[in-house]
Protein backbone atom coordinates (compact mmCIF):
# COMPACT_ATOMS: atom_id res chain seq x y z
CA UNK A 1 0.00 0.00 0.00
CA UNK A 2 1.24 3.44 -1.36
CA UNK A 3 -0.38 5.79 1.25
CA UNK A 4 -3.64 6.74 2.66
CA UNK A 5 -5.66 7.94 -0.15
CA UNK A 6 -8.86 9.16 1.56
CA UNK A 7 -11.04 9.07 4.69
CA UNK A 8 -14.61 8.18 3.50
CA UNK A 9 -17.63 10.18 5.67
CA UNK A 10 -20.77 8.77 5.67
CA UNK A 11 -23.56 11.83 5.63
CA UNK A 12 -27.27 12.38 5.73
CA UNK A 13 -27.28 15.18 3.28
CA UNK A 14 -24.47 15.95 1.32
CA UNK A 15 -25.46 19.91 0.74
CA UNK A 16 -25.56 20.62 4.15
CA UNK A 17 -22.46 18.47 4.79
CA UNK A 18 -20.50 20.73 2.09
CA UNK A 19 -21.67 23.96 3.74
CA UNK A 20 -20.24 22.64 7.54
CA UNK A 21 -16.87 21.22 5.94
CA UNK A 22 -16.56 24.21 3.45
CA UNK A 23 -16.64 26.30 6.73
CA UNK A 24 -14.57 23.99 8.99
CA UNK A 25 -11.90 23.34 6.25
CA UNK A 26 -12.14 26.56 4.62
CA UNK A 27 -12.81 25.65 1.41
CA UNK A 28 -15.53 24.37 -0.95
CA UNK A 29 -15.03 20.59 -2.17
CA UNK A 30 -12.90 20.17 -5.63
CA UNK A 31 -15.22 17.78 -6.69
CA UNK A 32 -19.11 16.25 -6.72
CA UNK A 33 -19.99 12.93 -8.37
CA UNK A 34 -22.47 10.14 -8.34
CA UNK A 35 -20.87 6.59 -8.32
CA UNK A 36 -24.13 4.61 -9.69
CA UNK A 37 -22.91 1.71 -8.86
CA UNK A 38 -22.66 2.11 -5.15
CA UNK A 39 -25.69 4.22 -5.06
CA UNK A 40 -23.96 7.44 -3.38
CA UNK A 41 -23.43 11.21 -4.18
CA UNK A 42 -20.13 11.78 -3.57
CA UNK A 43 -18.06 15.36 -2.71
CA UNK A 44 -14.32 15.55 -2.03
CA UNK A 45 -12.45 17.76 0.18
CA UNK A 46 -8.20 18.71 -0.24
CA UNK A 47 -6.84 19.51 2.48
CA UNK A 48 -2.84 19.39 2.02
CA UNK A 49 -2.03 16.34 0.67
CA UNK A 50 -4.92 14.27 2.36
CA UNK A 51 -8.30 13.90 0.88
CA UNK A 52 -11.65 13.92 2.81
CA UNK A 53 -14.68 12.46 0.43
CA UNK A 54 -18.44 12.59 1.77
CA UNK A 55 -20.96 10.04 0.91
CA UNK A 56 -24.37 10.62 0.71
CA UNK A 57 -26.50 7.29 0.09
CA UNK A 58 -28.84 7.48 -3.05
CA UNK A 59 -31.02 5.01 -2.65
CA UNK A 60 -32.70 3.90 0.85
CA UNK A 61 -31.14 -0.34 0.11
CA UNK A 62 -27.23 1.04 -0.09
CA UNK A 63 -24.66 0.52 2.01
CA UNK A 64 -24.71 3.83 3.12
CA UNK A 65 -28.01 4.01 4.14
CA UNK A 66 -27.98 1.08 5.98
CA UNK A 67 -24.50 2.47 7.88
CA UNK A 68 -26.09 5.62 8.70
CA UNK A 69 -29.16 3.50 10.14
CA UNK A 70 -26.94 1.23 11.76
CA UNK A 71 -24.67 3.69 13.22
CA UNK A 72 -25.39 7.22 12.45
CA UNK A 73 -23.51 9.83 10.43
CA UNK A 74 -19.28 9.72 10.77
CA UNK A 75 -16.36 7.92 9.29
CA UNK A 76 -17.22 5.43 7.09
CA UNK A 77 -14.04 4.08 5.43
CA UNK A 78 -10.29 4.13 4.92
CA UNK A 79 -8.89 4.51 1.52
CA UNK A 80 -5.63 3.40 0.74
CA UNK A 81 -3.82 4.26 -2.46
CA UNK A 82 -2.18 0.83 -4.03
CA UNK A 83 -0.64 0.30 -7.32
CA UNK A 84 -2.31 -2.63 -8.82
CA UNK A 85 -5.17 -3.23 -7.53
CA UNK A 86 -5.53 -6.70 -8.99
CA UNK A 87 -2.48 -8.22 -7.24
CA UNK A 88 -3.08 -6.28 -3.83
CA UNK A 89 -6.39 -8.16 -3.74
CA UNK A 90 -5.18 -11.20 -4.94
CA UNK A 91 -1.96 -10.97 -1.87
CA UNK A 92 -4.93 -10.23 0.65
CA UNK A 93 -7.32 -12.55 -0.25
CA UNK A 94 -4.24 -15.13 -0.06
CA UNK A 95 -3.35 -13.38 3.89
CA UNK A 96 -6.95 -14.58 4.57
CA UNK A 97 -8.88 -11.40 3.97
CA UNK A 98 -12.91 -11.34 2.96
CA UNK A 99 -12.85 -9.01 -0.34
CA UNK A 100 -16.34 -7.68 -1.02
CA UNK A 101 -15.92 -7.99 -4.66
CA UNK A 102 -13.87 -10.36 -6.66
CA UNK A 103 -13.51 -8.03 -9.09
CA UNK A 104 -12.51 -4.01 -8.61
CA UNK A 105 -14.99 -1.51 -9.09
CA UNK A 106 -15.45 1.65 -11.05
CA UNK A 107 -15.64 4.47 -7.94
CA UNK A 108 -15.23 7.99 -7.49
CA UNK A 109 -12.73 10.26 -8.30
CA UNK A 110 -11.57 8.31 -11.04
CA UNK A 111 -10.67 4.93 -9.35
CA UNK A 112 -10.29 1.10 -9.29
CA UNK A 113 -12.01 0.22 -5.88
CA UNK A 114 -12.75 -2.89 -3.67
CA UNK A 115 -13.30 -3.34 -0.06
CA UNK A 116 -12.02 -5.57 2.43
CA UNK A 117 -15.41 -7.18 5.00
CA UNK A 118 -14.62 -4.91 8.41
CA UNK A 119 -14.68 -7.99 10.52
CA UNK A 120 -11.55 -9.23 8.92
CA UNK A 121 -9.81 -5.79 9.59
CA UNK A 122 -10.66 -4.93 13.75
CA UNK A 123 -14.07 -3.75 12.34
CA UNK A 124 -12.65 -0.94 9.79
CA UNK A 125 -13.91 -1.24 6.28
CA UNK A 126 -10.79 -0.63 4.18
CA UNK A 127 -10.85 -0.05 0.99
CA UNK A 128 -8.05 -0.21 -1.87
CA UNK A 129 -7.93 2.46 -4.68
CA UNK A 130 -6.31 2.25 -7.82
CA UNK A 131 -5.75 5.54 -10.11
CA UNK A 132 -7.44 4.78 -13.54
CA UNK A 133 -4.69 5.70 -15.90
CA UNK A 134 -6.07 6.62 -19.60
Amino acid sequence: MLKIEHIGIAVKNIEQSNDLFTKLFGKAPYKMEKVESENVSTSFFMIGESKIELLEATNPDSAIAKFIEKKGEGIHHIAYEVENIIEEMKRLKSEGFTLLSEEPKRGADNKLICFLHPKGTNGVLIELCQEIKL
